[in-house]
């Protein structure tokens, strides 16, 4: 005898309660994480500052943080980057959307935190780079490097004495490693 477990749907995971943890659905199933610790907080909220001025030029982009990207319908996957970058293509397009957003932001920020399995953190830069996300930038705190996955390239790891950009996808944007790690 077989027993299908119930497959929640994006609709069902928008309604959960706010707490403690942050939730992310794929295919159906349910992830719960912790809230992120301060190690973690540092670099994505120095991406954010970084990338912020980007976004009140004449093309008006959007930098987010720990928003819902739908990337699949039936069963649902409901992902949600430390940090997210909008295009104004991207950002014309969810335009008026209520609910999580379709599709994938331009460029995703994802910190590794100390409870992150490897196979997920695999899994999640796969499924950014499959639906179409263009760079996805995974932070390790504790080594204080970045790997830099793109579509159909090998991954690029950087140190404290590199410099991150993504001229195609931010043009004219940089930061330096070392100031991502920076906690002034």
């Amino acid at each position: 005898m077989t027993v299908n477990a119930k497959l929640m749907t994006a609709d069902e995971l928008s309604r959960l309660p706010r707490g403690r943890e942050r939730h992310e659905l794929v295919r159906g199933v349910l992830r719960t994480m912790p809230l992120a610790t301060w190690p973690e907080a540092i670099p994505a909220n120095n991406f954010i500052h970084s990338l912020r001025p980007y976004e009140s030029d004449r093309r008006p982009h959007a930098v987010l943080t720990s928003v819902g990207f739908q990337l699949s319908w039936d069963p649902d996957t409901v992902r949600a980057p430390d940090v997210a970058f909008l295009s104004p293509r991207r950002l014309c397009e969810v335009e008026g959307v209520t609910g999580y957003i379709p599709g994938v932001p331009d460029l995703a920020v994802e910190v590794i935190s100390p409870t992150d399995l490897y196979l997920d953190v695999q899994d999640t830069i796969a499924e950014w780079l499959e639906h179409g996300t263009q760079v996805v930038f995974v932070v390790n705190p504790r080594r204080n490097v970045v790997a830099v996955h793109r579509p159909g390239q090998p991954v690029v790891i950087l140190g404290m004495d590199d410099t991150l950009t993504a001229e195609d996808v931010v043009p004219g944007w940089s930061l330096a490693v070392r100031d991502l790690f920076d906690e002034s």
